[in-house]
């Protein structure tokens, strides 16, 4: 039996007019910015309605990510149609794509199989100019950073010592390290310099913690653009660009409506790296949809120790936001892998791996329970290859936390295949009450906060920070910035700084390389490695399988 691609179900769906998604919403049509039939921009006065009772959060999270897949956003979209099926007022939140996976080799990012936002094709691409906006208004303040210096350098900026790079929403590997300024006096003064990819931009993350026009434009004077002669900073206010940069946000802000394949109303805004950034959609976004229904569907980037950590530790402190529940996804196939067991063996039973790899899902579900003290349901992605046997174990295993396990098809059979899974979610947010809470407080020095994130989280026994990255943690907290919280930056494959250290690792430290400062977004950067902020294509790129026919059908998308 043929099964039909992403694009395919997409395009053979229906789509109601944005203005019935909105009605079904709530949303007035005096509050839509309409960009075509099926996508719309969403006024911010709803945020200011005082009538609109906020709705209960729900965060989907998961296990450590591996190749054999875990199906996350999939499972968010699933679990909302869910939720409407058995007849709650329901909304979705998720982040928009980056077309630079999109062209690579992850694909689009807008679910999969009968569990959709749509257009697909749209939300993946342009969709309403947002990312677009944003590397404008990236690109401007570096036009005007070097322009400053061209015209005599009134700051005294060290050219050495600048930090802001251009941005460009694109795998190209050949921008991660240019000498500009060639050419002669007239054409600027030569320096090094580089290309970030534009989700990897801070104006990415301010956009997307902003509460408001006046906190973005407030946020993006802070941006440290370089620093002077005299090892002090200089921001993006000393520039006077703020005014200007936010004049090209003003629409971007605003959160995008579109709906999923079964109509639930769905709001799809930003999408920061979700390792030198926070990795979840906008807190406007958010806190909208909590004004216009009453369950929340969200999501974080990776595994819950990246994604749930930054979306607990920065978002939800820096929102006030309180979840009332988290969803933990995860596939039998991928803790088999976390077993040690090869991708061509997943097809087969095996429970000895199974055995071996599910301590990955019992430390993330321990820290949501134990360290963050929230009601926790395990969402067991289905294949067909999983065995009554494996199900059963993980059953048993999560059952000792106190957790309930629930089988999700919602690939397969969309909403329907969520509706278990919606249940256990409402009987979670109306019977469990948690007691939210951080890994560690805004007054602990940043190194404490690291070490609480590494031991509380990870589950490692501590870290080793590099004499370069002590400095660097002397001079932000003696700049003013010590109390902010982290963004710790490792790889998403493993709860250490080793990608190769599968399962649930022991007694490893986490090395700290470089610590820095995104005083606009108002978390420093915790640097583990070697983070790539500027990706490049494989060596056969998605791009080459993509096509648009006569009639703008597009093919190979997804």
């Amino acid at each position: 039996m043929a099964f039909l691609t992403d694009i395919e179900i997409a395009q053979q769906t229906k789509l109601k007019h944005i203005k019935e998604i909105a009605k079904t919403a709530g949303i007035e049509e005096d509050n839509l910015e309409y960009y075509g039939k099926n996508k719309a921009k969403i006024d911010l006065s709803i945020l200011k309605d005082e009538s609109r009772k906020n709705g209960k959060l729900i965060l989907v999270t998961a296990i450590t990510p591996t190749p054999a897949g875990e199906g996350k956003t999939t499972t968010t979209i699933g679990l909302a149609d869910g939720l409407k099926r058995i007849g709650k007022n329901v909304m979705v939140a998720l982040r928009e794509p980056s077309l630079g996976p999109v062209f690579g080799v992850k694909g689009g990012a807008a679910g999969g199989g009968y569990a959709q936002v749509v257009p697909m094709e749209d939300i993946n691409l342009h969709f309403t100019g947002d990312f677009h906006a944003i590397g404008a208004a990236n690109n401007l303040l570096a036009a005007m950073l070097d322009n400053h210096i061209q015209q005599g350098n009134k700051l005294g900026i060290d050219v050495r010592k600048i930090t802001w790079k251009r941005c460009v929403d694109m795998n190209d590997r050949q921008l991660r390290f240019i000498v500009n300024g060639l050419g002669g006096k007239a054409n600027g003064v030569p320096r090094e310099d580089g290309f970030d990819i534009t989700v990897a931009s801070e104006i990415m993350a301010v956009l997307c913690l902003a509460n408001s026009i006046t906190d973005l434009k407030t946020r993006l004077s802070k941006i440290i653009v370089g620093y002077n002669y005299n090892d002090e900073p200089v921001t993006c206010g000393d520039l006077n660009a703020q005014g200007a940069m936010t004049a090209l946000l003003k629409d971007a802000i605003k959160p995008n409506l579109v709906q999923t394949l079964e109509g639930t109303p769905a709001l799809v805004h930003g999408g920061p790296f979700a390792n030198i950034a926070h990795g979840c959609n906008s807190v406007i976004a958010t806190k909208m949809a909590l004004k216009l229904g009453d369950y929340v569907v969200t999501e974080a980037g990776f595994g819950a120790d990246l994604g749930a950590e930054k979306f607990f530790d920065i978002k939800c402190r820096m929102a006030n936001l309180v979840p009332s529940a988290v969803v933990l996804v995860a596939t039998i196939r991928a803790l088999k892998m976390h077993g040690g067991l090869d991708k061509k063996a997943l097809n087969e039973e095996n429970l000895e791996a199974l055995k071996k790899g599910i301590p990955n899902l019992l430390r993330h579900l321990s820290n949501v329970k134990n360290v963050y003290k929230l009601p926790c349901v395990v969402a067991i992605n289905q294949f067909p290859t999983d065995t009554q046997k494996e199900t059963d174990f993980i059953i048993e295993e999560c059952k000792k936390l106190g957790v309930n396990v629930c089988l999700s098809t919602v690939w397969a059979e969309g909403g329907k295949g969520g509706e278990t899974l919606a249940k256990e979610v409402v009987r979670l947010c109306e019977e469990e009450k948690g007691d939210f809470t951080f890994s560690y407080e805004d007054t602990d020095g940043i190194e404490e906060k690291i070490t609480k994130v590494v031991q509380k989280v990870y589950g490692g026994k501590g870290v080793v920070i590099t004499p370069t990255a002590k400095k660097q943690i002397a001079r932000l907290t003696e700049l003013g910035f010590g109390s902010c919280p982290i963004c710790v930056a490792k790889t998403q494959y493993s709860f250490s700084d080793d990608p190769t250290k599968l399962g649930a690792p022991e007694n490893f430290e986490v090395t700290i390389k470089n610590v820095k400062v995104s005083a606009g977004a108002g978390f420093i950067v915790v640097l583990t490695g070697d983070i790539m902020t500027m990706p490049g294509l494989p060596k056969v790129p998605s791009a080459e399988k993509i096509d648009v026919d006569e009639d703008g059908k597009i093919t190979g998308l997804f």
